[in-house]
């Protein structure tokens, strides 16, 4: 693979201190780019300045949404070190993504370079204080000139950066989640394991409706019956039930694989937690609401690490899980995963990738 040539900006941009950040809204002064075309291969790996995409308006992802992306964090450490957490497993699972696409996929190794390489050329972005961090955002886009529902010839590979402020300004807190009944997120066969825009779009109208009706999210049910518990919002989803871990299977190809979600069940493990991967029915959980079997549940995602549900609702009732607080099992894995991401705490897996 080339070398990755550097062009900086000559306007950079004042930082936006870390309480104004939010999440997704400010971004860094460069951007990393490559292109594919078909016979030559990627090639012409570079940093620019961030700023607009030229494309066609007959653009093949405008029309038939060709894409993926990814997300992952750069976090700072107390002692000023840059480093990334378990970024191969988001660059396996793009090019599990790119494969069901039918995008070309990238070089593992030249992957993780230029995510290095453009955090390293944005360190100066990478917040600080306390819950922050810089997310990264890799994507790759169909550019072909020409409407037809084909595979293209021609991709554009890029990674912008944002820094983001605390996800839990006020702490991390409960939050009230309702069980979707009408529209579901994916079916066996289709997209859901990948990370592509459409998984996105099909779930906004049941997430607009939810949150007028004060839920922060959707738990999702499978798409053929209806019946069983796949995944929550953009998280996975856990749930203790007597003692034991419950999370939904995902060898169907229905539920994103996540990151975290893969964290949290090694470290359960290793704490002894009997952790089983299944599928686990709405009647089922309800039930364990009721009876008060279900402990805890809670959701896990690159952004929010974890999110503890305090309410669950389903056709209309709402159940309250452990009394609307977070759990001890969810309060010990955040402390746990955000004491790697952030140094404070040692890596004894080798999940951490320093940068600079």
């Amino acid at each position: 693979m080339e070398e990755i040539k550097i062009t900086r900006t000559t306007s950079p941009k004042e930082k936006t201190p870390s309480d104004k950040l939010g999440f997704g809204k400010v971004f860094s002064d460069h951007m990393f780019m490559m292109n594919y075309d078909e016979g030559q291969g990627w090639h012409d790996p570079r940093i620019v300045p961030y700023g607009p995409i030229e494309l066609m308006p007959c653009a093949n992802v405008l029309h038939y949404a060709q894409e993926i992306f990814e997300g992952l964090k750069a976090y700072r450490t107390a002692d000023g070190t840059v480093q990334l957490f378990r970024p191969m497993e988001n660059i396996k699972r793009m090019n599990n993504s790119a494969e069901r696409m039918c995008i070309p996929k990238l070089p593992e190794d030249f992957f993780l370079e230029a995510l290095k390489t453009i955090v390293a050329v944005e360190e100066s972005w990478v917040p600080s204080e306390e819950g922050t961090s810089l997310y990264l955002r890799p994507f790759i886009i169909a550019t072909d000139a020409q409407l037809g529902v084909h595979a293209g010839q021609h991709y554009l590979f890029s990674i912008i950066c944002s820094p983001s402020g605390s996800y839990y300004a006020a702490g991390i807190n409960p939050v009230k989640i309702m069980i979707e009944s009408r529209d579901v997120r994916a079916v066996r066969g289709g997209t859901g394991f990948a990370k592509c825009g459409g998984n996105y779009a099909a779930s906004i109208r049941a997430g607009e409706e939810a949150e007028k009706k004060g839920f922060a999210q959707v738990l999702w049910l499978d798409g053929v019956h209806m019946k069983y518990i796949e995944e929550v919002g953009a998280m996975n989803v856990m749930f203790k039930i007597n003692g034991k871990i419950i999370t939904p299977d995902i060898s169907g190809g229905t539920v994103l694989p996540g990151v975290t979600r893969k964290s949290c069940l090694d470290i359960l493990r290793e704490w002894g937690y009997e952790v089983e991967e299944r599928n686990i029915s709405v009647e089922e959980l309800i039930g364990a609401a009721e009876s008060g079997a279900l402990e805890e549940a809670w959701g896990c995602g690159t952004a929010a690490v974890v999110s503890p549900m305090g309410v669950l609702s389903y056709q209309g009732v709402d159940h309250v899980i452990n009394n609307n607080e977070i759990g001890p099992v969810t309060q010990k894995l955040y402390d746990e995963l955000t004491g790697i991401q952030w140094g404070r705490i040692p890596d004894t897996h080798g999940w951490i990738v320093k940068v600079c």
